[in-house]
């Protein structure tokens, strides 16, 4: 596994925590809470970004939008459909 750099929220400055609330605010509910499994030191693919806070909120808030429960896809299907091009690209997660 390839380490990336990242800066936690303890450490953010006032741009990237303010960037950070606001992409996890606009997240679907689903993701409130981590399942149990979680990694305990906080990895995820958000905090890959955090060293450039401004491609953090528009990649993560184009997700956000994607995701919106507004839209016709139901959660199920959008789930579905990232499964089929994870499994295409050969992505092991």
């Amino acid at each position: 596994m390839a380490w990336i750099e990242t800066i936690p929220f303890e450490n953010a400055d006032e741009e990237l925590r303010r960037i950070l609330q606001e992409v996890r605010a606009s997240y679907p509910r689903e993701y409130e809470t981590p399942v149990p499994e979680a990694s305990p030191i906080n990895e995820s693919i958000i905090s890959s970004h955090t060293l450039i806070p401004h491609a953090l909120y528009h990649a993560f808030s184009t997700f956000s939008a994607l995701m919106s429960p507004e839209l016709p896809l139901s959660r199920r299907q959008h789930e579905m459909i990232a499964t089929v091009v994870s499994a295409t690209n050969r992505c092991h997660y």
